[in-house]
């Protein structure tokens, strides 16, 4: 039961996390010409010339956010290090944080 608590908790932080976009010097759509997804130090980051869906998962399958991104650069922060699964398009990468 409190493992239970615990997650529902848990689960309920991951949901309130929001996408911040850095204001992206002029002209990132001519330097960039492939989505690039990173993560480092409990932050995801996406660079991207064009608009995108996004989406994040645990390693266990579980969405953590979904979001819509305008071209640029964007940052996701994330509490809970772990590995985590990042989809674009047809794009699926692991990132470890």
């Amino acid at each position: 039961m409190l493992l239970m608590l615990a997650m529902a908790a848990g689960n309920a932080a991951i949901a309130q996390m929001q996408w911040r976009e850095l204001t992206p010097a002029p002209g990132i759509e001519q330097r960039v010409t492939d989505i690039e997804i990173s993560g480092k130090n409990g932050v995801i980051t996406i660079r991207t010339p064009r608009r995108i869906t996004v989406r994040v998962f645990t390693i266990l399958g579980q969405s953590v956010n979904s979001a819509t991104l305008n071209a640029g650069i964007h940052e996701l922060r994330i509490a809970a290090r772990g590995i985590y699964i990042v989809r674009v398009g047809n794009i699926t990468q692991k990132v470890a944080l």
